[in-house]
């Protein structure tokens, strides 16, 4: 069509997409039907269009994907088999030319839409990232802030003349708390529905799916907790997070091989808080996912939590598996940790908040009651040196005498050079040198009566799975806090 003939047209919707089921012109019904319809009288044409004595539509079909359509028309003496041949012709050679083009501008408005995606979603990680990296610097630097003014504020009377601008600083110090909250909220923006789920209920109705996903030669063990407490989340995320955690597991185990999910109840006290940044006390659902695979190197523990960060061939993992657990964990004001080592397998364990829907009863004082103090020796070997003066310190300070040692070579040295007893051997289970129930064996020759207590971050079933526990071995899970710590070491030791 000339621009001319395009002017003179006065239908009122010139710009039309076909094919239109509610046209059946000439040309609507051979787009609708995929056929060469020719009228050479009798043409009705919509009300305002250039008027026509014939026409002649043949549609341009490439795979039996509409494409367009030829349209002639106003030939004098009409139109026959001739020219209905020529123009289907023309438009076979032309449908693969048409075809690629737009198939070239789809491809291209994919290609942008999906850089912009990864634009936006770097740019979102960078401001999570940005405030992950300061939150904690700066909620310290407030919580010395608040915490002084609260002291201060205790100690004065509000008749003084300084109250008033302590009051202030105060409030302050909580709006500075608030930004910073809006602003690691901002960086996992992500629309829900939050509902009060069981999650031992939502897991079981999960397994059989998460089993055709790992594939037959891997096994599940499913490990519920008792009496679990509620969680308020949406339950798409739950599936999100389990379903990328057991395909990571899936995929970092080489042949057969095991996933364990667990879940239970934990408690985070104040003590604990002190020593763990980021963590806040109180009550937790705990959900577990380990696998038995190739585990992680600490490089790799650096970054597997950023996205498009992988170590995947490029046809089997986007990297943002794990970039989706980490902030669906964080929206819903959890807490995540990991634990591996390369040969060991992986541990992911996710804290959710306790939900409470009636009102809040902390446990009681004797459940949380410190355990009974002690004096006995204990030889304490961990190879992560933060662990290890925290540990220590927390035994001191229940009235231990300790032996920290690194290594299990400085441990054995620690043995033999000490003159008195050793009560207590407590372990780390995956260490450089011999794992701890080698080094166990090796102490044994020299102090018969010493009891033992092994700690990892990995999950008792899995250490088991690697044959390094026994059944019935004395095991303290970490993260633990001072009272459970103090618990558990004075159970041992009192154990007969």
């Amino acid at each position: 069509m000339t621009r001319e003939i395009w002017d003179q047209c006065q239908v009122p919707e010139k710009s039309i997409v076909f094919p239109r089921a509610d046209w059946g012109g000439l040309w609507g019904r051979s787009l609708m039907e995929k056929q060469t319809l020719v009228a050479n009288e009798n043409l009705r044409i919509p009300e305002g269009h250039v008027a026509l004595e014939n026409a002649l539509a043949t549609p341009i079909v490439h795979h039996d994907k509409l494409i367009g359509q030829f349209v002639v028309a106003d030939k004098a003496g009409g139109y026959n088999k001739d020219d209905r041949d020529l123009l289907e012709s023309v438009a076979a050679q032309t449908a693969p030319i048409l075809f690629a083009i737009q198939e070239d501008a789809r491809q291209k408005k994919a290609h942008e839409k999906l850089e912009e995606q990864m634009r936006q979603a770097q740019k979102m990680e960078a401001v999570g990232r940005l405030a992950g990296g300061v939150a904690h610097d700066f909620n310290n630097m407030l919580g010395i802030i608040l915490g002084h003014a609260d002291m201060l504020l205790e100690e004065m009377d509000p008749d003084q003349a300084l109250y008033a601008d302590l009051t202030e600083i105060r409030k302050a110090g909580e709006r500075s708390a608030d930004l910073t909250r809006q602003l690691l909220a901002f960086a996992r923006k992500q629309t829900v529905a939050p509902k009060v789920i069981d999650l031992n209920k939502t897991v079981a109705g999960m397994l059989n799916m998460l089993q055709r996903l790992i594939g037959e030669d891997i096994d599940m063990a499913w490990i519920p907790g008792e009496k679990m407490w509620p969680v308020k989340i949406d339950p798409a995320q739950i599936d999100q997070v389990l379903a990328n955690l057991c395909v990571n597991a899936r995929d970092a185990i080489a042949d057969v091989g095991k996933v364990t999910i667990e879940t239970g109840n934990i408690v985070f006290d104040e003590e604990y808080c002190k020593e763990h940044a980021g963590f806040v006390p109180g009550e937790y659902t705990l959900l577990t996912v380990s696998d038995n695979g190739c585990g992680m190197n600490a490089e790799t523990l650096e970054n597997i939590f950023e996205p498009f960060f992988t170590t995947k061939e490029s046809d089997k993992g986007t990297g943002l598996g794990l970039a989706t657990v980490y902030g669906v964990v964080k929206q819903n004001n959890g807490f995540i940790n990991v634990y591996s080592e390369p040969g060991q397998g992986t541990t992911f364990r996710i804290y959710l908040p306790r939900h409470r829907t009636k009102e809040v009863r902390w446990p009681d004082k004797e459940a949380i009651r410190p355990a009974a103090r002690g004096r006995e020796t204990i030889l304490l070997v961990e190879d992560e040196p933060a662990i290890l003066r925290m540990t220590t310190m927390m035994l001191e300070r229940t009235g231990y005498t300790v032996l920290a040692a690194g290594t299990p070579g400085e441990a054995i040295a620690l043995a033999r050079e000490h003159a008195g007893d050793i009560h207590l051997l407590m372990t780390d289970v995956v260490m450089p040198e011999m794992n701890g129930r080698d080094l166990a064996k090796n102490l044994l020759s020299l102090y018969p009566n010493l009891k033992l207590l092994f700690m990892s971050g990995y999950t008792a079933n899995v250490i088991a799975h690697h044959g390094v526990l026994d059944e019935g071995v004395q095991f303290i899970q970490k993260p633990f806090s001072k009272t459970d710590l103090g618990v558990k070491v004075r159970a041992v030791l009192d154990r007969k």
